[in-house]
């Protein structure tokens, strides 16, 4: 792909994280999957490398950039196979918010465990009866003395098996209105009162997916990221890096799986000219790689705006992104296991498996149709359905 667009300092950055994605692979992967396993050889030399914690603060132990570089990285491991999920939620998602928004001393605690790998937090937002809406989330905190009680549901929270605590989305009552309003909370993974059901999922992906239980969980009053008023704001300073990183997660599966069937129909000769010469497979390959381009395109634009300090510029151009990367990787996936015939969905190839794993872009964090609802009444002013 073009990177005329990008700094030295970013094309270097692709080259390097490529090189180690190829190290790992697409077999690695599946390898993990099959042990039911995580890829802990993977995450711990992308961390001693520094790409993990690219986007925190140096005084942490991060490398002081952005979400520019940080998507950069996601893009390229994704783009070599072997995808790390997790990025989005510990450094993009929890490290942003904790960096933008922790006391000094959750900075302390929790940055530099996030930048260098041993620390990982998971994230917890979506309910059970809420759906994509937010304002239905009944997670709720209230104060008891000096503690915080929660008590709620989550689901769908990813990784929570092997990270540290993780941060959740809850509601408290405004003292002034009555009103309940989102405040963020770190829960450490074994605090009385926190339980975790595995989902099973059709999805094979080494990152497990889980329902929490939050029974009357005691915290301490530290344990409130920031500032109780500034709940609204928190939250989107980690969704908007979220949509980015899941922009890149698609980018670079859909580069994975368009690399295997160009490499396929460049070699595979059924009559006299290889299959690639052939408009029927050339042309659909062709406009894969052409909305895998645009796509990455937003996701840049996405990723500036966020660095540069303008949130709602990035909120729109984020959410564009993630709907740009989702629909071109589901295509691009589609395409290659149609170019590959029969051979797309066998174990060889490693293609097959990518039909379900392409579907997540579209639906989370947020589904396409919501980032629809977005745009309609925020970027072209239309009245709200809902």
């Amino acid at each position: 792909m073009s990177t005329v667009l990008e700094t030295e300092e970013h094309q270097g950055l692709r080259a390097a994280v490529a090189a180690l994605g190829q190290r790992y692979g697409r077999d690695y992967m599946t390898s993990v999957v099959r042990d039911g396993s995580h890829p802990r050889e993977l995450w711990a030399e992308a961390a001693k490398l520094g790409y993990l914690g690219v986007n925190l603060p140096e005084e942490y132990g991060g490398g002081g950039a952005g979400m520019a570089e940080l998507s950069i990285v996601l893009e390229e491991l994704g783009a070599a196979g072997s995808p790390l999920l997790m990025m989005v939620v510990s450094p993009a998602i929890c490290g942003t918010v904790i960096a933008r928004f922790g006391t000094d001393d959750q900075k302390r605690q929790w940055l530099p465990g996030l930048a260098d790998g041993s620390l990982t937090m998971a994230f917890g937002i979506t309910e059970p009866d809420a759906g994509s809406n937010s304002h239905r989330i009944t997670t709720t905190a209230r104060r008891d003395g000096e503690e915080w009680v929660l008590s709620g549901r989550k689901v769908f929270v990813s990784g929570v098996d092997i990270a540290d605590a993780t941060l959740i989305v809850g509601r408290t009552e405004d003292a002034r209105t009555g009103k309940l309003k989102p405040c963020l909370f770190i829960v450490p993974r074994e605090a009385p009162g926190f339980r975790r059901s595995h989902i099973e999922m059709e999805l094979q992906a080494p990152e497990k997916q889980f329902e929490l239980v939050l029974d009357d969980v005691r915290l301490p009053a530290d344990a409130l990221v920031g500032e109780e008023d500034a709940g609204l704001l928190q939250l989107f300073a980690g969704l908007n890096p979220e949509r980015i990183m899941t922009a890149a997660f698609g980018i670079g599966m859909g580069r994975y799986a368009l690399g295997r069937a160009v490499e396929y129909a460049k070699t595979r000769q059924v009559w006299k000219e290889p299959i690639g010469a052939h408009q029927a497979i050339a042309h659909p390959l062709a406009q894969a790689h052409i909305e895998l381009e645009l796509a990455r395109l937003m996701m840049q634009k996405a990723a500036r705006l966020y660095d540069d300090g303008d949130d709602i510029g990035a909120g729109e151009a984020a959410n564009m992104a993630k709907y740009a990367a989702g629909e071109a990787c589901v295509k691009a996936v589609d395409q290659a296991v149609h170019t590959l015939g029969g051979n797309g969905l066998t174990r060889e190839y490693r293609l097959g498996s990518l039909i379900t794993a392409s579907r997540v872009a579209r639906i989370a964090p947020v589904s396409r149709e919501m980032i629809l609802n977005y745009v309609s009444h925020q970027s072209l002013g239309l009245p709200k359905s809902y």
